[in-house]
This record gives C-alpha cells, structure tokens and sequence, in this order.
C-alpha cells in the first residue's frame, strides 16, 4: 500500500486546522478537520478547496454549520459538524487525493444590517 500526505492549509483568523499534515494508506478513510473560533451554526457556511501543486484550488464542497451539503455530494466525501469542529472524510483515500486542503468561512452577518442611505437628491 501507498502511504498518502495530505497537508492542511494556512490558519485564518477563524479557521485553524487540528493538524498540519495527515497521512494514511491507500483505502483508508481520512479525516481532515479544522477548529472554528466559535460554535457553528446553521448560519455558518464552509467551502472546502483542494489545491494540487502548480495548480489553482479547486472547489469540493460547500455546507452549513449544521453540516447541511448545499451543494452536489461528491462520492467519498462526508461532513461532520460537531460544535467548533468541522470534518472532510475521505473515503477510499487513493493517492490522486494527496493535495493540500483548504477550508474557508462565510460567518453570519452581524452588526448594522440596515440598507445603506442613497442620496437621491444629489445632482447627476
């Protein structure tokens, strides 16, 4: 069997990944996971990428805080939302999976969501 790395990308200022580097054998089941600064809601959206080298990132999927999939399930990918954890399994690892992963957030809106003040009076 091939042994497989799959680094983890850049901490963010919301996302952390829980280890740098995962490696596994070939038909294993991999589990990148990444800490959220707080606990994720079903407001909460995460979109994972997958960045092979010398390539630009690559959407996989997207899903809520809930761990609702919001977009097409792709086959061996599974989320697990627990709290501040979010989980990618991969299924079946091969070695076209060894890449390096991104995870990013789009957190609820929060703050002054009232529409913006247009001046309609002002001359064109």
């Amino acid at each position: 069997m091939t042994e497989l790395s799959l680094p983890l990308g850049v901490s963010c200022e919301e996302l952390t990944p829980v280890k740098d580097e995962e490696s596994s054998l070939e038909e294993s089941t991999v589990t990148l996971s990444y800490t959220y600064n707080k606990q994720a809601t079903g407001s909460d959206y995460f979109f994972w990428y997958r960045q092979y080298p010398g390539k630009p990132p690559e959407f996989l999927i997207s899903h809520s805080g809930s761990g609702n999939v919001v977009n097409e399930q792709i086959p061996g990918l599974k989320i697990k939302v627990e709290q501040n954890q979010i989980d990618m399994n991969i299924s079946s690892a091969a070695v076209t999976d060894s890449a390096v992963y991104y995870c990013a957030v789009r957190p609820t809106v929060t703050g002054n969501t009232k529409t913006l003040y247009k001046n309609l009076t002002a001359p064109h």
